[in-house]
């Protein structure tokens, strides 16, 4: 089975603090009858929209994948690894956190056993744009408490106003939210495990509260994580702009900006996805050349090796991908970066 870039079609997740509009990512979907929060690139609903797995949703596409598309350090992965989304807030998310994979395996297998770490690349923002993420020094159980019953749980968190371009790692256990009048990419492992904590006083379209999580929230919050905000570091590159966002054992995230042709190469150990967040071109490879325009999503097999971008409009792209972490690491070293640079970017 010849490998092939494939492109994967999104899916669409209302949500109460959502959109009705998805401009400029997806013009069409505007003057919505329900407000959209999430576009999903990569669930495992989503359908092929080219190439050989044309019509197949993604989960089953994975399971009949060549073992050489999906990479040699993946071949074993029973489900597809990375789950990418735009998210379109025009209100605040609720006040939640995420289990690690150890909490999730032990108490949460019906729901996939998997726990959430992620990360939030700012395509764009309104002045004032915020999000919290992370506790403030010196809280702890009981003052997280006391916060939560007397509703000032926002006071005790730390604020990150948020601009174009910037990046957030998230990593499980970390409370956070997210403000409204920003779109985000968001990148994490394969899972959907969320725990409300504060929801606002809001209800669902059936007027009911909706489910909040506390007692469980309360055993997987750190209290002590780290901060959010992550200084992304340059990669060297020709004809291309190309800056690695983060990195940790479930993803690393690169930002490309380009506005001549790039050549790039897939490697033998692991797929890549391409999403593209603005301008249009073509993807050259052995077959015929594929269009990719913004909002996009593109998988690259391992085993395609050496194919290229030709922008038609300036682009830029968000390339990523599940890292030999200790290998990227060694590269960076060799670089020249420092350790203590690294460790803003890189985690473990």
């Amino acid at each position: 089975m010849t490998p092939e870039p494939i492109r994967i079609e999104p899916i669409y997740s209302p949500r109460l603090w959502g959109s009705r509009s998805l401009a400029p990512l997806y013009p069409e979907k505007s003057n919505l009858a329900e407000p959209l929060g999430e576009a999903w690139l990569t669930g495992f609903d989503c359908k092929i929209a080219s190439g050989l797995f044309a019509g197949k949703r993604l989960r089953e596409t994975w399971s009949a994948m060549p073992s050489d598309w999906r990479g040699t350090r993946l071949a074993s992965c029973k489900e597809f690894p990375i789950l990418v989304k735009f998210i379109f807030p025009q209100d605040k998310l609720s006040i939640q956190v995420h289990p690690d994979d150890a909490y999730a395996a032990a108490h949460e297998q019906a729901a996939g056993g998997r726990g959430k770490t992620e990360m939030w690349y700012a395509i764009s923002s309104e002045p004032g744009a915020s999000l919290l993420s992370g506790l403030k020094p010196g809280t702890d159980k009981k003052k997280f408490l006391s916060a939560l019953k007397e509703n000032r749980l926002e006071d005790i968190f730390q604020s990150h106003l948020v601009s174009p371009g910037d990046t957030f790692f998230v990593a499980a256990g970390t409370p956070h939210t997210i403000g409204p009048h920003m779109i985000l990419c968001e990148i994490q492992e394969y899972s959907d495990l969320t725990y409300r904590v504060y929801d606002y006083g809001r209800v669902d379209g059936n007027g009911k509260p909706r489910e909040l999580h506390i007692e469980k929230a309360l055993e997987v919050i750190k209290y002590d994580a780290a901060p959010a905000r992550v200084a992304p570091l340059p990669l060297p590159g020709e004809h291309a702009h190309r800056i690695l966002l983060v990195a940790c054992s479930y993803f690393a995230a690169e930002r490309w900006e380009f506005r001549g042709t790039v050549e790039a190469e897939s490697i033998n150990e692991n797929f890549e996805l391409w999403v593209i967040l603005d301008g249009s071109g073509h993807i050259h490879w052995q077959g015929a050349p594929l269009p990719y325009q913004r909002g996009q999503c593109w998988f690259i097999p391992a085993s395609l090796g050496k194919f290229s971008l030709q922008p038609e409009q300036n682009t830029s792209a968000i390339r990523t991908y599940v890292p030999d972490l200790p290998r990227l690491r060694a590269e960076l070293r060799e670089a020249a970066i420092p350790e203590t640079r690294l460790a803003q970017t890189v985690f473990a």
